[in-house]
């Protein structure tokens, strides 16, 4: 398990459900957009796939009061994974955040950095990706981006981004994006690597479902085994991580603060 110092860095929020958690979630980004503004840089986020994802930038759009906070014209928007289809696809994340979010916002095209996911050679799309993530954070070699929030899910395999249990982008190799196959899945996936997921201000994880109990448990209460269970690598060095989970997921866990 985690020791104290990576212990203090992390804090478990068990809430009702999905809703909450979207609600949470968004205060949490208008909280650390308006850090960026103050500290007069853009805001840098990347965003995640599935349905609370969703639920959460579909509630920036539609609350005014949400939407008022949000500093639009200051804020880059990035991807944690992508699948291995286009834009247009139904399972594309890129699709899913542009119908809730980008499309409802007043942004300029140069603020969205997508994953090119059509490419049919997948390790194009991530060298082109980690070119525009060294671009626009204007890193040196070795550096790495350093995202005001990474928003994260969690698989019911305990996986996070496109990190899979016993896949090859579980490897720190120095690299900032990878292709990655997911032999159970039958697939390409492409991902930003866990070193990048630990050098963000804030990694918010969201997790909801009675499926994901077990792992859940496993990745915040069991022994690090992060090749079985990859969420575990998701341990910020020079910030912090949230888990936000509803109370099935929350379930079986023995710590956390339940509201």
């Amino acid at each position: 398990m985690a020791g104290g110092s990576e212990q203090s860095q992390r804090e478990v929020r068990i809430l009702p459900d999905g809703a909450a958690i979207a609600k949470r979630a968004a205060q949490m980004f208008v909280d650390a957009a308006s850090r960026a503004v103050r500290e007069k840089r853009p805001f840098r986020v990347a965003l995640a796939g599935g349905s609370t994802p969703k639920a959460l930038y579909s509630l920036l759009v539609s609350d005014p009061t949400l939407r008022g906070q949000v500093p639009w014209a200051q804020t880059e928007f990035f991807f944690g994974d992508e699948r291995h289809v286009g834009p247009e696809h139904s399972d594309s994340n890129f699709r899913m955040a542009n119908e809730t979010l980008f499309s409802k916002a007043s942004l300029a095209p140069k603020q969205v950095h997508r994953i090119k996911g059509e490419y049919a050679e997948t390790e194009r799309a991530a060298l082109e990706y980690e070119a525009a993530l060294r671009s626009s954070f204007e890193l040196a070699d070795g550096q790495r981006p350093r995202f005001d929030l990474v928003l994260l899910g969690m698989g019911s395999d305990g996986h996070t981004l496109s990190l899979f249990p016993g896949t090859k982008a579980l490897d720190d190799n120095a690299r900032l994006v990878m292709r990655n196959w997911v032999g159970k899945l039958y697939t390409e996936r492409v991902t930003l690597t866990a070193p990048v997921a630990n050098n963000a201000q804030l990694a918010l994880f969201m997790v909801t479902g009675a499926d994901k109990a077990l792992a859940l448990k496993g990745v915040l209460e069991g022994p690090y085994e992060p090749i079985q269970l990859p969420a575990q690598l998701v341990r910020p060095t020079n910030g912090s991580v949230l888990w936000l989970v509803d109370a099935a997921a929350g379930g079986m866990l023995a710590t956390g603060i339940r509201e």
